[in-house]
C-alpha cells in the first residue's frame, strides 16, 4: 500500500512538536480523531487534537524522565481524520479502516481524541494485527455499561465493547473511581480492575504484561480535575499528572503497539492547562514507545 492510500481521509494542519513531514522515514504516526457524537455531559472533545497540537510548542523536545529527545524518534503527524457529522457507525468504520492501514504499514499509531468511544474501532484494528493483544485502560470511569440510554455505541460503553471484543481477562483498568453498581461488579469479577490506584499494581504486572503486545488508552479525566479541568466528564479525585508520567516510565520497555489519549475538551480548559498536560503525555508516550531513538 502506498503512502497516499494510507493517509487518505486525513486533513493536515499545524503539526505536533518536532513531527516530521516524511512518512516513509517515520517509525510512528500521530493521528487526530475529532469525534464527540455520543458525549453525555459537556461536548467539544472533537477540538481536542487541534488544541493539543497548538500548545505543544511550549514543551521542550527533551524528556528528563526518559532522557530522550523527539528528534531521535521520527514520527509523522497525519492530521485529523475526516468523519461524517452525526453518523456514529460510519465514523467508527472510518476510524477502524484508518487504524488498520497504519498497522499494515508497520507504523506505531498514536491517536488523539475525541471522546473515548474512538478507542473501540482503533482497538479492533489493533486486535486484528495482534491476536495476543492486551489493553491498558487509565480512566476515572469504568465505561463498562452494556448500553447508555438505549445506545450500544457510547463513550460510557466503550470498555464493555472492548472486553467483549478481546475478552475481559485481557482488559486492565487503572484509576477507576466512577461508575454504576453494575459496572463495578462486572469490572471486579471479569476484568483486571484497580479502583483508584495506578502505579503500584501496574509495576507488579510488568513481568506479565511485557511479554505481549499492548494497547494503552488514557482518558485525561483519570487525572484530578484540579490539574485537568478541560474534559467532558470531570470526576473529583484522581491522580496528579506525575503518576501518569511514572506509569509511562514503568512501561518504557514494554511492547506497546498503539496508544490513544482522549477526552480533552478545550472549551472548558482554563489557560490551556489540560491541553498542555495532554501534549506532555503524548511527548512521553512517543519517546517511550515510538520506535528508534539514537539516544537510547
Amino acid at each position: 500500500m502506498n503512502n497516499s492510500a494510507i493517509l487518505e481521509g486525513f486533513t493536515r494542519g499545524q503539526g505536533f512538536l518536532a513531527s516530521s513531514n516524511d512518512f516513509a522515514g517515520a517509525h510512528a504516526v500521530l493521528a487526530g480523531i475529532p469525534f464527540d457524537a455520543t458525549t453525555s455531559f459537556r461536548p467539544g472533545t472533537r477540538w481536542g487534537p487541534r488544541a493539543i497540537r497548538s500548545v505543544s510548542e511550549v514543551l521542550e523536545e527533551y524528556s528528563p524522565y526518559l532522557q530522550r529527545e523527539l528528534t531521535g524518534v521520527p514520527f509523522y503527524d497525519a492530521g485529523d481524520l475526516d468523519l461524517p457529522p452525526g453518523r456514529v457507525e460510519a465514523s467508527l468504520e472510518r476510524m477502524e479502516a484508518a487504524a488498520d492501514a497504519i498497522f499494515a504499514a508497520a507504523r506505531i499509531p498514536f491517536f488523539m481524541g475525541g471522546e473515548h468511544l474512538v478507542s473501540y474501532p482503533l482497538i479492533r484494528a489493533a486486535y486484528r494485527h495482534y491476536p495476543d493483544l492486551a489493553v491498558l485502560h487509565f480512566d476515572a470511569h469504568a465505561d463498562l455499561r452494556e448500553d447508555y440510554l438505549g445506545e450500544r455505541f457510547s463513550h460510557a460503553t466503550v470498555m464493555r465493547l472492548v472486553a467483549e471484543e478481546i475478552g475481559p481477562d485481557r482488559l486492565y483498568q487503572f484509576g477507576i473511581r466512577s461508575g454504576t453498581w453494575g459496572e463495578f461488579a462486572y469490572g471486579q469479577e471479569e476484568t483486571n480492575f484497580f479502583m483508584d490506584v495506578i502505579t503500584p499494581p501496574l509495576a507488579k504486572l510488568v513481568p506479565e504484561l511485557v511479554r505481549r503486545p499492548l494497547y494503552v488508552t488514557i482518558d485525561i479525566d483519570v487525572v484530578d480535575p484540579a490539574f485537568a479541568p478541560g474534559t467532558g466528564t470531570p470526576e473529583p479525585g484522581g491522580c496528579p499528572p506525575g503518576e501518569i508520567f511514572k506509569a509511562i516510565q514503568i512501561l518504557q520497555g514494554a511492547n506497546v503497539v498503539a496508544f490513544d489519549l482522549v477526552e480533552v475538551c478545550p472549551a472548558y480548559d482554563q489557560s490551556d492547562i489540560t491541553a498542555i498536560l495532554a501534549a506532555k503525555i503524548l511527548r512521553e508516550a512517543i519517546l517511550a514507545w515510538g520506535g528508534k531513538n539514537d539516544q537510547a
